[in-house]
């Protein structure tokens, strides 16, 4: 069995301000451990589940060097292998090849979640709101789209309580979820000791991958559209000539294609 594990370090136990999120800044090194480990405990549950190759990606954009690089190497289990991108969603090779399983570990919910811990989608800075095809989906949804692309189901997802609730509303209710901390606020948080998290998410992950069928691979809908509204209008401003794109306000753009993967290629490649 195969399993690709997809993370985000919003979402990881113990972790609940910025500053432990953005490369460089004092308690970030602190971040990485607590992510990493986390990232450790759905490696063993995928194992004790059967898993014979284990890919890790980051998909947390920590700023400098540290964009998709956050995981402590020294730290990873043994058993998997990790992908260092330099851009995001660009690593597709083993999706390529034929993956049985995703699991998502850390994530966050989607921009304007009130209990979501530093939610987000995409940028915090740039992004207000992503829609396919008139949906509105958060980085859970990309990343399902990206692996059910290739025919990936995604099975797991854990994070804070509404980034669980989000992606059970996206995947269905064969989703296993583990929810390792209750938002407040996007600062605020009442949360599992990591160690426990960790018990929970490894058991989780164990628990998703008995069902390869729970969950059907997602997919957008074809042809697709993505829709993405902007917080201001610059960023907007800089794809505005780009091929396949749309503007269709000063703050509102649309990529349109035959299917998913070739729209987001045109915003973001």
């Amino acid at each position: 069995m195969k399993v690709f594990v997809i993370s985000d370090m919003e979402g990881i136990a113990g972790i609940v301000r910025p500053a432990q999120t953005h490369g460089g800044e004092a308690l970030y090194e602190e971040g990485r451990k607590l992510y990493t480990e986390e990232i450790n405990a759905a490696v063993r549950g995928a194992k004790a589940a059967g898993a014979t190759e284990i890919v890790v990606m980051d998909c947390h954009g920590a700023g400098k060097d540290y964009d998709f690089n956050s995981l402590l190497p020294e730290e990873l289990d043994p058993d998997c292998e990790f992908v260092v991108q330099d851009e995001w969603t660009e690593y597709v090779e083993f999706l390529e090849q034929g993956v049985d399983a995703a699991l998502f570990v850390g994530m966050h919910a989607m921009a304007g979640t009130g209990e979501g811990v530093m939610a987000h989608t995409v940028s915090g800075v740039d992004y207000h709101n992503l829609w396919f095809n008139g949906t509105l989906v958060g980085e859970t949804g990309i990343n399902a789209a990206l692996c059910g692309t290739w025919g990936c189901p995604v099975l797991l997802v854990t994070g804070d309580g509404a980034a669980c609730a989000e992606g059970k509303s996206l995947l269905g209710d064969g989703l296993t979820t583990v929810s390792v901390k209750q938002g407040l606020g996007a600062k605020s948080a009442r949360l599992l000791p990591p160690p426990r998290a960790r018990e929970l998410v490894e058991a989780g992950a164990r628990e998703a991958l008995s069902d390869l069928h729970a969950v059907q691979p997602y997919d957008p809908g074809k042809p697709c559209e993505i829709k993405v509204e902007f917080k201001g209008t610059g960023q907007a401003a800089k794809l505005r000539y780009r091929a396949g794109v749309e503007l269709l306000d000063a703050r509102t753009m649309v990529s349109r294609a035959d299917d998913w993967w070739t729209a987001w290629k045109q915003f973001f490649f």
